[in-house]
C-alpha cells in the first residue's frame, strides 16, 4: 500500500544514451530510427532544440537536424509570420497563426509541421495541447516511431502535467498490444503526478483499462493506492472501491502475496501455531471448533476494507487542510496570460503550508505543479531553488534554476542577476562571471544593475582594475546608442563607486565632468550629482552646481514642469545644508519666480502641509556618518528617478569595501531627499526573504531565441516512495533520491 510515487528518478540515466535521431556533432548523417518502444529511449542526444534549426548539445555545439528531402517554399503569408517570430520569439499569437497557415499550405509535408511545431515548442514547452497536435500529424503522415518521439519529448518537457500523460497512456493503450508495456507507461506517468489533486483523469484512465482486462486485484491495488493521498475525487473512488469489494468475491481482490499470507495466517491459526514437536498441556480434551471458510473470508474482507478507509479517513483529514489552496487555483494549466494577484499569493501561502508540513516529497510535487502554471514568474524558480538549497538539495536547486535561466523566464535580467549571486556564493566564480556576462550583452533591461553587481564582485576579489574596466566598457557600448537611458546613471554610479572603493574623490568628480560632453541634462543625473556632492568632503562645488541646474530650469530646455520643480526643490535642499546665504537667497528667488505663480492655492496649502511633516528640523536631525550604508544603493536613494529609468534598473543592495574617510568625510550631513512625489527606486531586498512579493509579468514568457527543447527519453523506472521529514528552516536534507526532470540539457 506504499506511495508508488518518488520526487524524480534517476538523473544520471538521462545522461548516458546515444544518439537516436539527431547528429549532436553536426555530420548530418541519419541515425537509426527510435524503438517505438513507450519505456526506451530514443531522443536527441543532450539536446536543447534551437530554433534556427538543430540543437544545442551539452558542449554548446550546435547539431543538425536530419532531413531527408528539401523543404519546399514558403508561403508570403509563412515568410511573413516567419519574420515577426524570428524578431519576436515571444509572440504567441503570431506563433499560433503561423502553426495555423503551415498546417493549411503543408497539407502532407511533414517537414514543414515539424519546422514549426519544433521551433514553437522550443519556446513554449509547456504547451501540451500542442504537443497532441504535433503527435497526431506523425501518426497521420509520419510513423508510430515518430510519434512516439513526440511523446516522450512531451514528457521530458512538461514531466509533471497530468493531461501530457493522459494522452500518452490514451495513445499506448491504442497502440500497443503488450499489457505489461502499457502498465509500465502508468506507472512512469503516476510516478510524477499520482498525488496531484487533479490528478483523476490518469487514474481513471489506469482503472478504465484494469477494468477492460477485469483484472480485480489490480484494481483493488490502484484504488487503495488513490486513497492514500487527498484527490479531487477522493469520495467517489472510495464509494467505487467498497462496490468493487462488495461485488466480487474476497479472493479476486487479493494479489497473490496478500492470497500467500492468508493461507499462511490460515494453516498457523489451524494449527494452534503449535511447534515442531511440541504438546500443548490439555490438548487431549479440547474439542475443535468448526470454522466456516466464508466466514473467516468476510472477517477477512472486512478489516481488508476497515483497513483502507482508516487511509481513507486520513486523506479526507489533509483534504480539509488544502481543499482552500485548491480550490483557489484557477488555471492549474500553463498560459501566456498572467496570473491575477490574488491566485499568485494562493501559490505562495499554499508553498507556505506545504513546506511547514515537513515532508520533501510533497513539497517538491507542489513547487512542480506551481512552476507550470507560474512559469512565467522569476520570483517561484527562485524561491524554489533557495527552498531546495537550505535542504540541502543542491541538486534539485541546481536543477531548477537551469531550467529557469535556459529556458523558462531565461529573458528577465532578475533571474540571471540572481543565478550569478547564487553561484558566487557557491564559489563557481566562473559561473557568476558568465551570468552577469548574458545580463551585460543580451537583456539590456537589466544591464545597469548587473554592472553593478558584477562590478561589486570583482571588487570583493580585489579586482579593482577589472571592475573599473566594467564601467568603462558598458560606458562605451551606451555612448554608441542614441537617447541612451542607462547612460547618466552608469556614469553616476560608476563616480560614486569610484569614490567609495579608493576614496579617490578627484576622480570621482572627473567621471562626472566627463559625464557632461555625452549626456543631456535630467533630473535623475542632476540628482545623482547633487546627493554626490553631499557625501565628498569639503570644498563642494556649490557654484558648479548651481550652474547645471540653472540651465536644466532654462525655458529653453526640455522637460516637464514637473521634473524641474521637483529638481528646483532638491537643490534648496541641498543648499539649506551646505549653501551660504546668498546662494539660498538666490535659488529660492528662483524657485518662487518659476513655480509659485503658477500654483493654486489649494496646492500651495497641501504642498506647505507636505513640507512640514517633513520640516529641515526632522532632517537634520539626522546624523551623518559619511559614506552610504554598505545596504543603501544609488538608485534606491533617488525618489524621484523612477519614471525617468526603467523599473528593471533599480540596483540591489551592495555591500561596499570598507574605505579610509577623511575627518571631513566623517563629519558629512546626510542629504535625505523628503519631497520625492514618485515611486521610489527599490532596492531589492535579499531573495531568501522579500519572495513572497508578487510579481506580475509585463510580457508573455520570458525566454531566448533558442529555446530549449527536452532531451531525450530514457527509461525512467519508476520510483519507491520516500520518507517524509522534518524541514528546518525551511527543509532538513532528505535522502538521497536519484533525480529525473526533463532531461539532462538542464
Amino acid at each position: 500500500m506504499g506511495d508508488s510515487e518518488a520526487v524524480v528518478t534517476d538523473s544520471s540515466a538521462s545522461m548516458d544514451y546515444t544518439s537516436a535521431v539527431y547528429n549532436s556533432a553536426g555530420s548530418g548523417a541519419c541515425p537509426p530510427e527510435a524503438t517505438g518502444d513507450p519505456n526506451a529511449s530514443g531522443a536527441p542526444v543532450d539536446g536543447t532544440y534551437a530554433a534556427s534549426g538543430g540543437y544545442l548539445n551539452s558542449a554548446g555545439q550546435k547539431g543538425q537536424i536530419c532531413v531527408t528531402n528539401e523543404m519546399p517554399a514558403m508561403s508570403g503569408e509563412e515568410d511573413r509570420l516567419w519574420s515577426i517570430v524570428r524578431a519576436n520569439s515571444l509572440d504567441f499569437n503570431a506563433w499560433t497563426a503561423l502553426i495555423e497557415e503551415t498546417e493549411k499550405v503543408a497539407e502532407d509535408n511533414i517537414l514543414k509541421i515539424r519546422k514549426v511545431y519544433d521551433a514553437f515548442l522550443a519556446e513554449f514547452p509547456l504547451c501540451y495541447g500542442y504537443w497532441k497536435k504535433y503527435a497526431d500529424h506523425e501518426a497521420r503522415i509520419g510513423s508510430m516511431d515518430k510519434v512516439v518521439e513526440v511523446y516522450e519529448r512531451a514528457v521530458q518537457g512538461v514531466t509533471y502535467s497530468v493531461d501530457i500523460w493522459v494522452l500518452y497512456c490514451s495513445f499506448a493503450i491504442e497502440t500497443y498490444g503488450d499489457p505489461e508495456t502499457i502498465r509500465r507507461l502508468f506507472e512512469r506517468g503516476l510516478a510524477y503526478v499520482g498525488t496531484d489533486y487533479l490528478s483523476f483523469p490518469l487514474w481513471d484512465k489506469y482503472i478504465e483499462y484494469e477494468y477492460m482486462h477485469q483484472e480485480w486485484s489490480r484494481l483493488a491495488v490502484i484504488y487503495t493506492r488513490i486513497l492514500e493521498n487527498p484527490n479531487h475525487q477522493l469520495d467517489r473512488y472510495f464509494n467505487s472501491f467498497k462496490e468493487l469489494a462488495g461485488s466480487r468475491p474476497f479472493s479476486e481482490l487479493r494479489t497473490a502475496e496478500e492470497a500467500a499470507a492468508y493461507v499462511s495466517g490460515i494453516a498457523s491459526e489451524a494449527d494452534g501455531e503449535v511447534l515442531e514437536g511440541e504438546v500443548r498441556p490439555g490438548a487431549a480434551e479440547q474439542t475443535p471448533k468448526p470454522v466456516s471458510a466464508g466466514s473467516t473470508e468476510a472477517v477477512e474482507l472486512e478489516k481488508y476494507v476497515a483497513i483502507r478507509e482508516a487511509l481513507y479517513k486520513k486523506a479526507k483529514e489533509f483534504d480539509s487542510k488544502i481543499l482552500g489552496f485548491e480550490t483557489a487555483i484557477r488555471r492549474p494549466y500553463f498560459h501566456v496570460r498572467p496570473l491575477n494577484v490574488s491566485e499568485l499569493e494562493n501559490w505562495h501561502n499554499y508553498l507556505d503550508f506545504v513546506e511547514r508540513e515537513g515532508d520533501v516529497n510533497k513539497v517538491v510535487k507542489l513547487y512542480e505543479r506551481c512552476l507550470i502554471a507560474c512559469a512565467n514568474y522569476p520570483e517561484y524558480w527562485i524561491r524554489y531553488v533557495l527552498c531546495m538549497e537550505a535542504s540541502g538539495r543542491m541538486d534539485l536547486a541546481d536543477n531548477a534554476l537551469a531550467r529557469a535561466t535556459r529556458v523558462f523566464v531565461k529573458r528577465q535580467p532578475e533571474i540571471h542577476l540572481f543565478d550569478a549571486r547564487f553561484k558566487e556564493q557557491h564559489g563557481d566564480i566562473p559561473g557568476a562571471r558568465a551570468a552577469y556576462q548574458l545580463v551585460h550583452s543580451e537583456i539590456s533591461p537589466g544591464l545597469l544593475e548587473a554592472i553593478i553587481k558584477h562590478a561589486n564582485m570583482e571588487s570583493r576579489l580585489g579586482k579593482l582594475d577589472d571592475a573599473f574596466s566594467l564601467y568603462e566598457q558598458a560606458i562605451a557600448i551606451e555612448k554608441g546608442k542614441e537617447h541612451s537611458q542607462t547612460l547618466p546613471m552608469l556614469y553616476a554610479q560608476y563616480s560614486r563607486f569610484s569614490f567609495l572603493v579608493s576614496g579617490n574623490a578627484e576622480k570621482a568628480r572627473e567621471i562626472l565632468t566627463r559625464a557632461l560632453d555625452h549626456v543631456q541634462l535630467s533630473k535623475p543625473f542632476l540628482e545623482a550629482l547633487i546627493h554626490f556632492e553631499t557625501i565628498l568632503p569639503p570644498l563642494r562645488q556649490i557654484d558648479y552646481l548651481e550652474s547645471l541646474v540653472d540651465k536644466f530650469l532654462a525655458p529653453s530646455l526640455d522637460g516637464s514642469t514637473a521634473d524641474k520643480e521637483d529638481l528646483s526643490s532638491i537643490f534648496l535642499e541641498f543648499l539649506g545644508l551646505f549653501g551660504d546665504v546668498q546662494s539660498i537667497k538666490r535659488a529660492e528667488d528662483r524657485h518662487a519666480k518659476l513655480f509659485l505663480p503658477r500654483r493654486p492655492i489649494s496646492e500651495l496649502r497641501k504642498r506647505q502641509a507636505e513640507d512640514f511633516s517633513s520640516s529641515d528640523k526632522t532632517k537634520l536631525a539626522k546624523s551623518y556618518s559619511g559614506a552610504p550604508s554598505p545596504g543603501q544603493s544609488l538608485l534606491g536613494i533617488y525618489p524621484n528617478a523612477q519614471n525617468q529609468w526603467q523599473a528593471g534598473y533599480g540596483a540591489q543592495p551592495q555591500t561596499w569595501p570598507p574605505t579610509t574617510q577623511s575627518p571631513a568625510q566623517a563629519q558629512a550631513q546626510p542629504w535625505t531627499p523628503g519631497y520625492g512625489q514618485q515611486g521610489a527606486y527599490g532596492a531589492c531586498s535579499s531573495y531568501g526573504s522579500n519572495y513572497a512579493t508578487q510579481q506580475v509579468p509585463t510580457s508573455v514568457p520570458q525566454s531566448a531565441g533558442y529555446g530549449a527543447y527536452p532531451a531525450t527519453y530514457p527509461v525512467q523506472s519508476f520510483p519507491q516512495p520516500t520518507t517524509a521529514m522534518t524541514l528546518t528552516p525551511v527543509l532538513q536534507p532528505a535522502a538521497t533520491v536519484p533525480q529525473n526532470y526533463y532531461g539532462s540539457y538542464y
